[in-house]
């Protein structure tokens, strides 16, 4: 019996049966089961956020409830000292602090730390900005700038201020000396990694475009090395206020006005230790202010908005 005449039901020569059928195997396999999405609803691809989720997406928020869960350790600990010449409360810190602002003290303090400080900043901003020009136009120059950063740069600023001290006597120009010295090598050897670390690539492609000299540097090499840039800035701006704090506590008063340093070291004096920490927390929040408005600020305009983050 041929396949043909299996599968069309013909009857074989030579005898009367009819042939059984070949029975056809179905189509599909019985024992997998497919369910349809109607069945059971339509299959989710994007699931909304909770409330909580959302929350907790939000970087202010957790950074606010960390503060929060701070404070309550600083009062909790305080409260089991029960000592304010030792360890006062948050509350009482709080408090200070509102009278210090209240009357005018605490704002006038900041604010003659601040002006020093702005000064000390820009002149070191200026100087490392120098410093690295010069280094990426000559080997002479980068030979220079590694030179002066490995002697200068383990140089703690504070050890400088008897030197300051000397030349120019008790005003602001001491401060703003220490103040250059802290900032400029950190500013200098980030902007200058970040411009060895741009890639050949792009400095071409600037080439191909007629690109050279100041233009290139400006259109080139600063946009992709200002990661490394605005780190070495937000270095500088640290080590700037931490310099300018202590050198304010060793001798205090410039030009008849003393910052935030003396305030915190006249309260030391009179052991008004509520004062005191009403002072480090001045400091304590101008920094906060100034990372997260300011520097966060710059990196959302520039490094996140050109796609340049880690």
């Amino acid at each position: 019996m041929s396949s043909a005449q299996a599968l069309s039901g013909a009857p074989l020569a030579g005898t009367g049966a009819a042939p059984r059928l070949a029975a056809l195997p179905p189509s599909g396999r019985p024992e997998i089961v497919r369910e349809t999405g109607h069945a059971h609803g339509a299959t989710v691809v994007e699931k909304p956020l909770s409330v909580a989720e959302r929350l907790y997406n939000q970087a202010w928020l957790r950074k606010v409830v960390i503060l929060v869960l701070l404070a309550g350790i600083w009062e909790a600990y305080g409260r089991y000292l029960d000592n304010d010449l030792l360890f006062p409360t948050f509350t009482a810190t709080v408090e200070a602090f509102f009278r210090g602002i209240a009357d005018g003290t605490l704002p006038a303090r900041a604010w003659s730390s601040l002006k020093v400080l702005l000064m000390g900043y820009a002149a070191g901003v200026a100087l490392a900005t120098l410093l690295t020009g010069v280094a990426i136009a000559s080997r002479i120059g980068t030979d220079l700038l590694e030179t002066l950063t490995s002697m200068f740069n383990p140089l703690p600023a504070i050890a400088l201020l008897p030197l300051a001290l000397i030349w120019f006597g008790l005003g602001n120009g001491s401060l703003i000396f220490v103040l250059v010295h802290s900032v400029t090598w950190a500013i200098a050897l980030n902007t200058h990694s970040g411009f060895l670390s741009v890639s050949r690539t792009l400095k071409m492609v600037g080439r191909n475009y007629g690109l050279s000299g100041p233009r290139l540097i400006g259109k080139i090499l600063i946009p992709a090395a200002f990661p490394s840039i605005l780190t070495g800035l937000k270095v500088g701006w640290a080590f700037a206020w931490r310099t300018l704090i202590a050198a304010e506590l060793v001798f205090g008063v410039s030009s008849g006005a003393g910052g935030l340093g003396w305030f915190i070291f006249e309260n030391k004096n009179m052991l008004d230790i509520p004062n005191v920490f009403a002072g480090l927390l001045t400091v304590i929040l101008i920094g906060l202010v100034v990372e997260n408005l300011i520097f966060q600020t710059i990196e959302r305009r520039t490094v996140q908005r050109w796609g340049m983050q880690a």
